[in-house]
């Protein structure tokens, strides 16, 4: 039989029951227990045939009725609410339901079964939880019914779950953690709610923890989920070498499935581990060939690989596929730059952001402005051209106002960059007036500060970063103000202190690395070639620390062959930074490769023009090559930048180092002037 056919017989039936009911009762008072009954099974089948017929709004508008009949006729009848509410659920009438549900809950404040349904009715009102938009109120009000509802029935281990669930999307980890756990002393096989905690510990930055749970869960199911979720929780932890290997296992039960394949892959390039992760992507691109976004991992790994004319091919090929993907075209932009072509760099982001400016944005489109905004700003800078950068940082402020403070400290690095030093501290006084309690502005202020020569105004105000004595970042700050600072007692303390509070290994590597840059400025070498190797030890390709150990061989004229390879590593690593060229024209020179030497310290000068070192040392080759005319004007210009240079960069040893050098190189021009008009 039809539903609703039999749904038809079902109300005859039942008509018929009742006329007999009230036929029997005719002399007898008003039975509205039967009428109620009545009500109540009529209602009853309509929502059956509501059901039966995809939810039509004429039989839920019937049902509702009745149930509402039912109730009038027998307003104890309280479990009838919690029907109707269901009723008013699925025809859209939420408020109605609501309504329902509150007045049953008043007269009957002990009823679990009506504060969980309202408490999930609650929860359905909150709103997106992954975009951020929650209703705090109805966030409230469903942590308030749930509250309750363990209250009344403390052994409900979904409500348990549920509960910890509206915390977690509250922030409020710690009673989060506690309802999970509750849970799993009620049932400790719940996968739900082990689940549920692993996510806390990772929201909360408890990684160890995470995966420790994560690592349970796959093992007793060892599906894809699980494993992708632990793999996750593993890159969490950075651990990319694990985490690819999870996601190995995770494939190998669905060896075709391309989503996990892109996972690898971008795991791989994280691992470093370039070749597999190209392997992984060209195998993507195999099985489809209008994957646009593999052809662009592809470009990514060529890009890292410095094989730029691969690179290129790769990345036309995801745009010819996907033209207007806004990562495809920034993807342009990142393989200009590594090439060393910023003006064209800066060119195509401008570009992205004239093609893509709107009267407004939505939260999504106005978060990637602001990354591009923000991106074209460092770009300007790092082509020393600081009034386009600050204008561009203004105009993300003018974006989005949340960014405030990081761009009003932006604007405040980049005038020091640009040895503007009135400007910069003119715009860090206003800075620190309108955000004082903001790390990056403190930190912005005690920089500038250290630089300008005013050590204890420096640490006073890196001291402002501390809001209890177990801030590890406040205490690493310090440290690198106090060396700024010339500090090296101050920084050993900071660093100790530091040190008790670290746990992962990058903060081990950056520990390690400071102790060793400390070292260095002391003069104390063998020291500082210790730490720099406990941190290479951990991050082998570490480009800062490749580099600070490489030129410190160089500069003391030892190992060069070993200074020369480390140095080379981290140009691979950081192909456009500065510094690095000056460390390998730096350790050319040493070895007596002049050309070459003189070849990287003038690719330096085109990145960091105004450093005094860079033109010290360009001017140490070309007199080696007998240049003096030249050599004693990169010498001039070097004393001449370290005089416009901050203060503390002052160094008089250096100084008198250099003129001593001038004054030689004038002596012997004079000599040979003086030789050559001798001779007949």
């Amino acid at each position: 039989m039809k539903p609703i056919a039999r749904g038809a017989a079902l109300v005859s039936v039942l008509i018929g029951l009742a006329q007999a009911v009230f036929a029997a009762d005719e002399q007898a008072p008003k039975r509205n227990k039967a009428e109620s009954y009545f009500n109540f099974s009529m209602g009853h089948v309509y929502a059956e045939l509501a059901a039966a017929d995809g939810n039509r709004g004429e039989f839920l508008n019937r049902a509702i009725e009745h149930y509402k009949a039912a109730l009038a006729a027998d307003p104890e009848a309280t479990f009838i609410s919690e029907e109707l509410a269901g009723l008013y659920i699925q025809a859209g009438k939420v408020r109605e339901a609501v309504i329902e549900l509150e007045e049953r809950i008043k007269k009957d404040p002990g009823s679990a079964d009506a504060r969980r349904v309202l408490g999930r009715l609650y929860a359905r009102l909150i709103g997106d939880p992954e975009s951020n938009r929650v209703n705090e109120e109805m966030l409230r009000r469903a942590v308030e019914q749930y509250q309750k509802v363990v209250e009344l029935d403390p052994k409900d281990v979904d409500s348990w779950i549920l509960l910890g669930r509206l915390y977690r999307i509250g922030q409020n980890s710690v009673d989060a953690e506690k309802a999970f756990k509750k849970a799993l002393e009620l049932d400790p096989s719940n996968d739900d709610a082990l689940t549920e905690l692993a996510l806390v510990y990772s929201n909360s930055g408890e990684n160890q923890r995470a995966v420790e749970l994560w690592k349970t869960i796959a093992e007793r199911n060892p599906n894809r989920r699980n494993l992708v979720a632990l793999a996750g929780a593993y890159e969490d932890m950075r651990d990319y070498k694990n985490a690819a290997q999870v996601l190995e296992r995770a494939l190998a039960l669905d060896p075709e499935n391309l989503e996990v394949k892109r996972m690898l892959g971008q795991t791989l390039i994280f691992a470093g581990s370039l070749d597999r992760a190209r392997q992984t992507f060209e195998d993507i691109v195999a099985a489809d060939p209008r994957d646009a976004q593999s052809y662009l991992r592809i470009s990514q790994i060529y890009r890292q690989k410095r094989e730029f004319a691969k690179a290129r091919e790769a990345l036309n090929r995801a745009k010819e596929l996907e033209p207007d993907n806004l990562e495809i075209r920034y993807g342009e932009v990142s393989l200009l730059e590594e090439e060393g072509k910023r003006p064209e760099a800066i060119a195509a982001l401008k570009q992205i952001l004239d093609s893509t400016e709107r009267r407004s944005y939505s939260g999504p489109d106005r978060a990637n402005r602001a990354a591009l905004l923000e991106r074209l700003a460092l770009l300007y800078r790092a082509n020393q051209q600081y009034q386009k950068a600050v204008e561009t940082f203004h105009a993300l402020a003018a974006l989005d106002g949340s960014l405030a403070a990081r761009v009003a400290a932006q604007v405040v690095e980049t005038y020091r960059m640009a040895r503007d030093y009135s400007q910069a501290e003119a715009e860090s006084d206003i800075a620190v007036k309108k955000f004082p309690a903001d790390r990056m502005v403190i930190l912005s202020r005690a920089t500038l500060l250290a630089e300008l020569g005013r050590a204890d105004q420096a640490v006073a105000e890196a001291k402002k970063l501390f809001g209890n004595g177990d801030d590890k970042e406040a205490w690493l700050n310090l440290a690198q103000i106090y060396e700024r600072s010339k500090n090296y007692e101050g920084m050993r303390q900071a660093l100790d202190a530091f040190e008790k509070l670290i746990g992962d290994d990058d903060d081990r590597s950056t520990l390690y690395f400071m102790r060793g840059a400390m070292y260095e400025r002391q003069k104390k070498y063998d020291e500082a070639e210790a730490e720099f190797r406990k941190a290479l030890a951990i991050d082998p390709d570490n480009a800062s620390v490749l580099n600070y150990l490489g030129y410190m061989l160089a500069d003391r004229n030892v190992r060069l062959e070993e200074a020369h390879r480390l140095i080379s590593r981290a140009l691979e690593l950081e192909p456009s930074n500065g510094a690095y060229m000056d460390s390998l024209g730096w350790v050319y020179y040493r070895m007596g490769q002049l050309e070459q030497a003189e070849r990287y310290l003038r690719l330096a000068l085109n990145e960091v023009p105004h450093d005094p070192t860079v033109r010290d040392h360009l001017g140490d080759v070309l007199a080696k090559q007998g240049r003096l005319r030249e050599a004693i004007e990169e010498w001039q210009i070097s004393l001449k930048e370290r005089e416009a240079g901050p203060p503390v960069e002052r160094d008089a040893a250096e100084i008198a180092k250099i003129n001593r050098k001038l004054e030689g190189a004038k002596i012997r021009m004079a000599q040979e002037t003086s030789g050559s008009k001798r001779k007949p």
